[in-house]
Parts: C-alpha cells; sequence; structure tokens
C-alpha cells in the first residue's frame, strides 16, 4: 500500500486540533504519515500535539521556532516520506473517506494531482461550495488545472489551496517545491500553480465535498492588515509571470484580473483604515489592471460596478 503523508501546520489553534487530529487518524485508508509542525504555539496546543503521538505511532511532531506558515509546511516537505502528500489546516477537518477517494481517483486516472470538493463551516451552519460549470469526469488537462482555480465564479469548488489535494510525492521532489517563506497570504496559490507546471500535471476531480474549510474570524484570509493582504498581489504577479514563462501566456490574463480583485480589496481595507497613500497606491494598481478585470468578468457585469465606485472615491 502507498504511503500517504499529511502536513498539518500547527499555531495557536489548540481549541481545534482534536477535531482536526481526530478526522485524520480516523481515516478509512490507514496508511497514513501524519507530520504536525508546531510552528512555537504559546496556547499549549504543542503539548496536545505531543498528547496525540503518545497514542498514535504515525504521528511525528516537529516543535520549531515561530517563523510563519509557510516554514512551517517547508519543514513538512522536508521531512515527508509518503509516496503521497496532502496537507490540512489545523482548525479544519476532513470526511473519513477523503484520502482512500483521493488515492483511488488518482490511481483510476493514472494522475499525479487529485482534487476534492468542499466545504465552508461557519460556527451555526455550512455551505457546500458548488461549481457552476460541470467538470468532466475525465482527465483534467494542464490547462484546466491551472484555470479552474482562476475561474473561481464558474468553479467555487475547486479552488486554488493546496488543502483539499493529494499529491504524488514526485510531483514535489523533483523539482524541490517550496512556499515562498517571504509570502504571508497567497502562497498556497502560488504553490498549487508551481505544482502543476512541475511537469505541465494532469489531475481529476471528485465532486464530493470532502474537506471541511472552517471560517475562523482570526485566520489570515480575514485581515485587516493591508501590508498583509499585498502579499497576495506578490503572489499572482509570480503566477502571471510563470504561466507567461511556461507557454500559457494566453491565458495569464485571468492571474491579472485576480490582482486587480486583490488590489481593490487592499484599497477598501486602506480606505476603512483611513490610510489615504496606500487606498491611493492600490486604485492605480486597480486602473492598471482593470480591462484584465473586465475581461475575466464578462459575465459577470454586475462586479464591475463596485469596481467603479471604487475608482471614483
Amino acid at each position: 500500500m502507498e504511503k500517504i503523508s499529511i502536513i498539518i501546520p500547527v499555531y495557536n489553534v489548540k481549541p481545534f486540533i482534536s477535531r482536526c487530529l481526530d478526522s485524520v487518524i480516523a481515516q478509512t485508508y490507514k496508511n497514513l504519515e501524519i507530520l504536525l509542525i508546531n510552528d512555537g504555539s504559546t496556547d499549549g496546543g504543542g503539548s496536545l500535539c505531543d498528547e496525540y503521538a503518545a497514542i498514535d505511532n504515525r504521528i511525528r511532531v516537529i516543535h520549531k521556532a515561530n517563523s510563519g506558515l509557510s516554514s512551517a509546511l517547508n519543514i513538512g516537505l522536508d521531512n515527508f516520506t509518503g509516496d503521497y502528500l496532502g496537507f490540512v489546516d489545523s482548525d479544519d477537518w476532513v470526511e473519513k473517506e477523503m484520502y482512500e477517494q483521493l488515492l483511488s481517483a488518482a490511481k483510476l486516472m493514472n494522475v499525479p494531482i487529485s482534487v476534492s470538493g468542499f466545504t465552508k463551516s461557519y460556527d451555526t451552519y455550512t455551505v457546500q461550495m458548488m461549481n457552476n460549470k460541470q467538470i468532466p469526469d475525465d482527465v483534467i488537462s494542464t490547462e484546466n488545472m491551472l484555470l479552474y482555480p482562476l475561474k473561481r465564479d464558474d468553479y467555487m469548488g475547486f479552488c486554488g489551496y493546496v488543502w483539499n489535494k493529494l499529491y504524488r510525492a514526485d510531483v514535489i521532489d523533483k523539482k524541490g517545491l517550496r512556499f515562498d517563506e517571504k509570502l504571508r497570504y497567497g502562497m498556497d496559490v502560488l504553490f498549487y500553480t508551481q505544482a502543476i507546471l512541475a511537469n505541465k500535471n494532469t489531475g481529476v476531480y471528485i465532486i464530493r465535498s470532502l474537506y471541511n474549510y472552517y471560517q475562523r474570524d482570526t485566520a489570515i484570509s480575514k485581515t485587516k492588515s493591508v501590508d498583509i493582504r499585498q502579499d497576495i498581489l506578490v503572489a499572482y504577479k509570480k503566477i502571471e509571470e510563470l504561466l507567461s514563462d511556461n507557454g500559457y501566456e494566453d491565458i495569464s490574463y485571468w492571474a491579472r484580473g485576480f490582482y486587480c480583485y486583490h488590489a481593490s480589496l487592499a484599497a477598501e481595507i486602506a480606505l476603512e483604515n483611513d490610510d489615504m497613500l496606500t487606498f491611493k497606491k492600490m486604485q492605480e494598481e486597480v486602473k492598471s489592471h482593470l480591462d484584465d478585470y473586465i475581461r475575466t468578468n464578462e459575465e459577470h457585469p454586475e462586479k464591475l460596478v463596485r469596481m467603479y465606485e471604487l475608482l471614483n472615491r
């Protein structure tokens, strides 16, 4: 049986760790290596990880000084030994058949990457992320593996996050892929793009929601720091360059459209923070990429209203 390594970065999420680890331990696929990377937690979460390791020999805990999510993920990449690799955020949880189904689909279609649907989970309700356009039940081309996360309105249940996916180990090892430790936000979509382009990889999609993405108010995606928000602009700029450099220049405008969208979010937060200097800077970024945003939203003209209102402030 192939061994699946699962990397779980841990930082000050003690109230959620047990739910996460219980769901991973309970997987119907048993040949797992579970790597818990404790990134200098100060809430006792590291000790809880050690307690779990004492009762399940598939769990290995690595304690390190706090240096950020990308650093923790890279420690996992430096230490995993499996034939396949998955990621789980420590405040999320997975359905018990997730890795059995992802591995089965990857082997059946003979592809290096498999993807599942996911659910956004709030404290009082859940929302299954649905695709507005059907993803064929067949091998997904490299181009579509790149496009589906960028066509979010059509393929909301696919996304460019790393955690609803299973990667064959050689996708990572042959190219020595690592997360960009300079980025605090957006490093996952950049890593995913690099993984697809590593060998022009294909994939397969399981429509069933096998991953539960918990919407925590203190998550980095909810940050009001414009400085952190601007990291994702760097990520999408690099994605645009990767697409162009690897023969996909004709679809690179999708990355520029996303750049424009995230610049608009940073502009709104800067305005909320009364940071007019940054607001004006982000306005200019929106203007310079507006044509691409319009092009990627031809089927959603209502989105342009918000953009024009922002530019007219």
